[in-house]
């Protein structure tokens, strides 16, 4: 298998080598590491200088977002695989003998992934640290990902890899100018297309910076993400296949019964009880009623509380699952 690792970077000058050396120093030799500077004002590709490895490639462009800095370099790439990495995260140096392992034992599926760990800013990529690995790798397929991704994260985009073939047909992968869940309207995307085979073993470090791209950083007050908006029309429209269709709609749902969460916590019970009409898709289920009912019902600063402790409950749980 030819796996080609993509690495967006802007201004990650104090991670991107540590990073790309854990791409280049993978037991299943990576094909090549390509890198696309959108613009870096810190120095980030002076970093990588006396990194004489000729699978490694580094593309300069002017800063026009994460998107098209990932489009252009699938566009790049000359492997079987395309496998994601930030610029600020890390490989397990055993994260593409599973996702190999991954493709001869299911070789019908177009997307692999391994679990993740959350790593602290001062990790260096030290795998001597990290939890033992054990081969053979213990695998899922995952058939609906709406439904797994409503149970805990299953992957980040660097533990993530997708058949290139896929992804060149469906260019451009990532929609332009975006930046907070732009891989996950790929993700999905794919996902309706092929099942995840997804490796039992976090093989992938993911840092959470302060101006990390992620929907955590969404503001609620803008209303679903754009990539959420889009699948709700795709689904309305019947552009997502049918048998997908009622569950994309579902997670729709549930993705508004987030942010009605959200603004109760932040003590906005009027926009809370809006937002859950209109997921009333989903009125049927226990998480809306009980989201409407904290909403009619408790004080504002009871309901605040108790959605604060679920959701530092709901991060250690995905730690301790991730991990």
């Amino acid at each position: 298998m030819k796996f080609s690792v993509v690495v967006p970077l802007y201004n990650k000058a104090a991670y991107v080598r540590n990073s790309v050396l854990s791409a280049l120093g993978q037991s299943h030799p990576v094909h090549e590491v390509i890198v696309v500077d959108d613009g870096s004002t810190d120095g980030g590709v002076q970093a990588l200088d006396g990194i004489a490895d000729q699978r490694l490639q580094i593309v300069r462009q002017a800063n026009a977002g994460v998107s098209l800095a990932r489009n252009r370099a699938i566009a790049l790439a000359t492997g079987d695989w395309i496998v994601f990495l930030d610029a600020d995260d890390w490989h397990h140096p055993e994260l593409l003998a599973a996702l190999a392992q991954a493709h001869e034992t299911h070789p019908h599926a177009d997307m692999l992934a391994t679990g993740f760990r959350r790593v602290s800013d001062s990790f260096t990529g030290d795998s001597a640290n990290w939890p033992s690995v054990e081969r053979p790798f213990r695998m899922d397929v995952v058939p609906d990902l709406r439904t797994r991704w409503m149970q805990s994260t299953p992957f980040c985009t660097s533990s993530l890899a997708v058949r290139a073939s896929l992804l060149h047909r469906m260019q451009p992968c990532f929609p332009p100018g975006e930046s907070c869940g732009e891989d996950l309207d790929l993700w999905f995307r794919v996902a309706e297309r092929t099942p995840l085979v997804l490796v039992d073993a976090a093989l992938a470090g993911y840092r959470a910076l302060p101006d990390s791209l992620s929907t955590s950083n969404y503001d609620i007050r803008m209303g679903l993400p754009p990539f959420i908006e889009r699948m709700k029309r795709r689904a309305l429209s019947g552009e997502v296949p049918r048998p997908q269709r009622a569950r994309a709609l579902w997670f729709v749902g549930q993705q508004q019964v987030t942010l009605a969460r959200a603004a109760l916590a932040g003590g906005d019970r009027r926009r809370a009880l809006f937002t859950l009409l209109q997921a009333r898709r989903v009125c049927l289920t226990r998480r809306w009623q009980l989201t409407a009912l904290m909403a009619l019902f408790l004080p504002g600063h009871v309901a605040e509380r108790w959605q604060q402790r679920r959701v530092r409950t709901a991060v250690l749980a995905h730690e301790e699952t991730a991990g």
